[in-house]
């Protein structure tokens, strides 16, 4: 974040009164707030919640078992105490909340100075060369047309981030393209939607960029355009994909065997063929369960998990489940599989780590009646896209068959509910129970009490 944002949203932040939000007015002020303050603002109240929780927790007693004291009442779940704090301690943890923000701001703020005044940030490169000329190319042509929507990743030393940010901003914004990239020092991952000609244009760019050296096999398409996201975000970060482990730590180039789509076929068949499933192999799916749930590859060990930020810790609570097997790994596009094959590669208990290159994207044009059934969840305003007419999920009201997601429509939740047409129109159209209800005094802390996230392991073990 430059230092001009940073201060803008900072006095934004302190401007902004926070007990409004509850009030007309004060939803009015939220939808004016910047995006970016707004998720700052949602990630201080997740952590100042959960402090406050925690705060609550007794010792574990002689049977392990977990219990929280509160306004002298016992609780032994979470969702009793969390159901407590929500409607007896808001005005708590709003003051944490608060002061968390404040506490962010500053040192954001410092650490923004002091970068500066170092002489660290990157040096300033003219990046105009690394800009198409297009002036030949009609400006409705990148703006109307049938469209796509193009996935990509690319491992490498990056020495200017920030400078590859610019050019990339500038890049899309002449496109018109819309979508989100991340670059860090190890190297870059995105997903843009524009027109054909846009997306052709950007894909010579990219491989016209000496740094990155893509060719076309690199990018996975599919039909879509600049309407599947809702607006272009670019930024630098520590991780290109948000495993949450320190990549000088675990590096991509620990990665393990890339395995063609054809030859990746070939393994989960001889698989299939055998009845020993996972005796000596495991054929693992390290994407988030709600994308596991609408489509993988059959036999597959699907990891209950939320985030892949999960997954590290997933790994060491069911490292019997990897012992001495050989391991196939898959995920959307392959980027996940990169830092997660490489984690599990270092705890020294596979036999084998292998993944399957480019993806489940990859796989499916090559075998779009595969060993893959359902749908493929992406991560834009399409939520799905589909290879064949399998459907493996229901309606989680009825149970009817159906796989294509909708967002709760509880105002501050943000998970996904799979609620067929006939459920809809009888007003069955939330997560769970807990966000059905309409009648909730406080609707931002329906995701605190979500059924749908306090009811689930945060790490399942699956041993």
């Amino acid at each position: 974040m430059e230092a001009a944002e940073t201060t803008a949203c900072c006095s934004e932040f302190m401007n902004w009164e926070v007990d409004t939000l509850t009030s007309c007015d004060g939803l009015k002020q939220e939808k004016q707030l910047s995006a970016s303050l707004r998720r700052y603002y949602s990630s201080c109240r997740r952590k100042s919640f959960a402090a406050f929780v925690a705060s609550k927790k007794k010792d574990c007693g002689e049977n392990g078992s977990v219990s929280w004291s509160c306004c002298g009442q016992n609780f032994g779940e979470h969702a009793a105490v969390h159901k407590h704090v929500a409607k007896a301690h808001s005005a708590d943890v709003q003051q944490l909340t608060q002061a968390a923000c404040e506490r962010f701001f500053e040192q954001l703020e410092g650490e923004t100075g002091r970068q500066e005044s170092d002489g660290l940030t990157d040096e300033a490169v003219d990046i105009s060369a690394w800009i198409p000329d297009i002036s030949h190319v009609p400006e409705e042509q990148l703006k109307t047309g049938p469209g796509k929507v193009l996935l990509f990743y690319r491992y490498c030393q990056v020495d200017g981030p920030q400078n590859i940010c610019a050019w990339q901003k500038a890049l899309c914004e002449k496109l018109h393209l819309t979508g989100k990239v991340r670059v860090g020092a190890e190297g870059i991952n995105g997903t843009v939607g524009g027109t054909g000609v846009a997306t052709d244009l950007y894909i010579d760019a990219m491989r016209s960029h000496p740094l990155f050296r893509m060719e076309k096999e690199d990018f996975k398409s599919s039909d879509g355009g600049a309407e599947c996201f809702r607006d272009l975000k670019v930024g630098v970060y520590k991780e290109i994909v948000p495993m949450g482990v320190d990549p000088d730590h675990i590096s991509y180039q620990l990665a393990g065997v890339h395995l063609e789509p054809e030859d990746f076929h070939k393994e989960v068949e001889a698989l299939l063929a055998r009845k020993d499933l996972r005796n000596d192999t495991v054929l693992l799916d390290c994407r988030n369960f709600y994308e596991s749930k609408i489509g993988r590859f059959s036999q597959s060990l699907a990891p209950n998990i939320r985030k892949f930020s999960y997954f590290p810790d997933y790994v060491d609570q069911n490292l019997e489940l990897f012992r001495d097997k050989k391991v196939l790994m898959y995920c959307t596009g392959g980027i996940r599989c990169e830092r997660g094959s490489a984690y599990l590669r270092s705890k020294d208990v596979c036999r084998e780590v292998y993944q399957l290159k480019g993806g489940i994207h990859k796989y499916l044009e090559r075998f779009p009646e595969g060993f893959y059934r359902g749908k493929l969840f992406v991560f834009d305003e399409r939520y799905a896209i589909s290879s064949n007419d399998d459907v493996i999920s229901d309606c989680r009201y009825c149970g009817r068959p159906w796989d294509r997601y909708e967002l709760c429509s509880s105002r501050f939740c943000c998970q996904l509910v799979l609620s067929c047409p006939g459920c809809r129109r009888a007003g069955r159209t939330a997560c769970c129970p807990t966000c059905q209800d309409k009648g909730r005094a406080r609707s931002e802390d329906a995701k605190e009490e979500c059924e749908c996230t306090d009811g689930r392991a945060r790490i399942p073990r699956d041993v």
